[in-house]
């Protein structure tokens, strides 16, 4: 059988830039009082930066002044009158707390100007709203305290030490005081929820979750005597469950799903009483506890049809919205809505210009693994030609964390080109439940997460998606190691491959993580393997010792300041390679790091185009 190669000059392509330069706009945030609207845009430098506007005003201002990285985050201080974001160098993830007042002409202030620390976790409360609390790693760079920034005078004050296995903290926003703290413990993986009742108090364990066990803490109850949980201790998804205070004990069951784990929970933002939980199995739903949101989010629904409508921001009031509108076929629309007149505000799509072509659909599927498994996967299939089409198996990255339907400038990337995209939820990915995270313990490489891909592939060529031969697998992260995974364990299935800061020596890995990610290295290795004592196990599933299988053609793109995945891992497979005389195309970015790489090896470079084109 062969490939229905659709004629190129009758295809529309998009170009890249279209897709993955900056977009127009994106990340709107109404600010607390509902007065003003933020987002992200590029400068005249085409840098992402922080504007502002009044709402129902089209004055629009930059008032943030970054001219090299671009801002990707950022909320406002609860006096709505600041912006407040965070920002590395040269992606080495050390970011530093930034403030900028949204007047004309102020300048950016760095709240942190320390050398080689992280800041993580910007927590506020409108019971203070010239205080910040903020994780540091300054005093230990191997875990994060809390400190607390004075926004009016820049002082920073000490105020939680970290007892070195506290990975996250809750704060509680009526008193402006951290009173809750997750731990991960060292030596078995097993995860504990701590409280407090103020910060004179000794800590105390408020829950405990076995490894495997999946929990965390929402928020606090306004009441003082409750609190918000996650929990998959009675069940195979997590529920959200509602605790008490003083001793953890159950006293209700709030919410749960027979498919998906719980995911976001929306409280009021006074008085703390639960509104509504998104689950995501194939699409995101929504179980709502507040009648009158019910109502306003169905009125918005129906406006538009087969979509997904996410919650971007709210005032303090819950009187104006701003949503996210979410289609597989069309970037991402932001939508604002007044609750009391009941008036939907369109305010813009990220990517306008994809209005001019045709886009694809995605499709989710269920593809059954070799044992049965039921793996919950994506299909975004060309516009143009008909099948079987040349097949990209795109991995997502993590590996605990999962594909979502919607669009996506990859597939639709791929799409356009005359590629079909596979996208699959294998086993170990987040947010199907802890028996399908577990079920991925020790099964890199050689195991049953990298059979699960093998299987998806079959399906593809049973089903007349594509055929042998024509099948590219492409990855940034645990998807890189899974594109070198698939080239040295299964080199009949793939013409090509292309592995963006993925690992090849997992012990190398293992031994040269981030100091901030010691407290969970435990549950890293119950995660994958005992990599880092059993060199026979380490060499099975590191592709690093079976490059001499690799038959297809490889691109291998690392930034040189990733901390996460750092470059020796591409340097050492890239040796090994050569050292063999087996042909590998490698980029290496100077200036990026892990998270920030993916869309600019394909922005920036031609090569990944070039080694499909030629080889598919």
């Amino acid at each position: 059988m062969t490939v229905h190669q659709t004629n190129v000059a009758s295809v529309p392509l998009i170009p890249r830039k279209i897709l993955f330069d900056n977009p127009k706009q994106t990340a709107v945030k109404v600010s607390p009082d509902g007065s003003f609207l933020a987002y992200l845009a590029p400068s005249d430098q085409n840098v992402l930066n922080v504007w502002v506007y009044p709402r129902g005003s089209e004055l629009k201002r930059m008032v943030t002044r970054d001219t090299y990285r671009g801002i990707r985050f950022f909320q406002w201080s609860e006096d709505s009158r600041s912006i407040l974001y965070l920002q590395d160098k040269d992606g080495d993830e050390n970011f530093h707390c930034m403030f900028d007042i949204t007047e004309e002409g102020s300048p950016s202030i760095d709240l942190t100007p320390f050398e080689n620390v992280k800041v993580e976790g910007l927590m506020s409360s409108p019971k203070r709203p010239n205080e910040l609390l903020i994780g540091m790693n300054q005093r230990d760079s191997s875990c994060f305290d809390v400190h607390r920034i004075f926004l009016d005078s820049r002082e920073i004050c000490f105020d939680t030490e970290n007892p070195g296995d506290v990975v996250s903290w809750t704060l509680d926003e009526s008193t402006m005081t951290i009173l809750g703290a997750t731990a991960t413990h060292p030596e078995d993986g097993s995860t504990i929820l701590r409280i407090r009742d103020s910060p004179e108090v000794p800590w105390r364990e408020l829950k405990y979750f076995p490894y495997g066990e999946e929990g965390d803490i929402v928020d606090f109850s306004a009441d003082h005597e409750h609190v918000y949980l996650r929990s998959s201790l009675e069940a195979d998804k997590t529920q959200l469950v509602l605790a008490k205070r003083s001793n953890g004990a159950i006293v209700q069951t709030l919410a749960f799903s027979h498919q998906a784990n719980v995911g976001r929970v929306l409280l009021h933002p006074d008085d703390k009483r639960l509104q509504a939980v998104s689950f995501t199995f194939a699409r995101k739903e929504w179980n709502f506890f507040d009648e009158s949101m019910k109502e306003d989010f169905l009125f918005i629904e129906q406006k538009f049809g087969d979509v997904d409508l996410d919650f971007t921001s709210r005032d303090h009031a819950d009187s104006i919205w701003v949503l996210s509108v979410i289609r597989d076929s069309r970037s991402v629309q932001y939508i604002m809505f007044d609750r009391r007149s009941r008036t939907i505000t369109p305010l813009f799509h990220e990517r306008p210009e994809l209005d001019e072509y045709i886009l694809s659909k995605m499709e989710s599927i269920i593809v059954s693994a070799r044992d049965g498994m039921q793996l919950q996967c994506y299909l975004t299939r060309p516009v143009y030609g008909t099948a079987p089409f040349p097949l990209v198996l795109f991995v997502h990255g993590g590996p605990w964390a999962r594909d979502y339907w919607g669009f996506n400038p990859m597939s639709q990337w791929f799409s356009n080109r005359g590629y079909a995209c596979l996208q699959v939820n294998y086993r170990g990915s987040a947010g199907f439940g802890k028996s399908y995270l577990n079920a991925g313990d020790k099964q890199w490489g050689i195991g049953n997460m990298q059979n699960d891909l093998t299987d998806a592939v079959k399906w593809a060529i049973e089903n007349n998606i594509t055929v042998w031969n024509q099948v590219a697998i492409y990855g940034g992260s645990y998807g890189g190691y899974a594109t070198l995974a698939g080239l040295v364990f299964t080199p009949e299935l793939y013409c090509c491959g292309v592995d963006i800061v993925g690992p090849s020596n997992l012990k190398t890995l293992i031994d040269s993580v981030p100091d901030y990610w010691k407290p969970m290295k435990k549950e890293l290795l119950l995660r994958i393997g005992p990599v880092d004592t059993d060199e026979e196990f380490n060499r099975k599933i590191s592709p690093l010792f079976h490059v001499e299988n690799i038959k297809a053609p490889l691109l291998i793109g690392q930034g040189a300041n990733d901390p996460r995945v750092k470059q020796r891992e591409s340097d050492q497979i890239v040796k090994a390679m050569l050292e063999r005389n087996i042909p590998v195309e490698y980029v290496l970015y100077p200036d990026e790091g892990h998270s920030s790489l993916d869309i600019g090896i394909l922005f920036n470079s031609f090569q990944f185009h070039f080694v499909l084109c030629r080889f598919c």
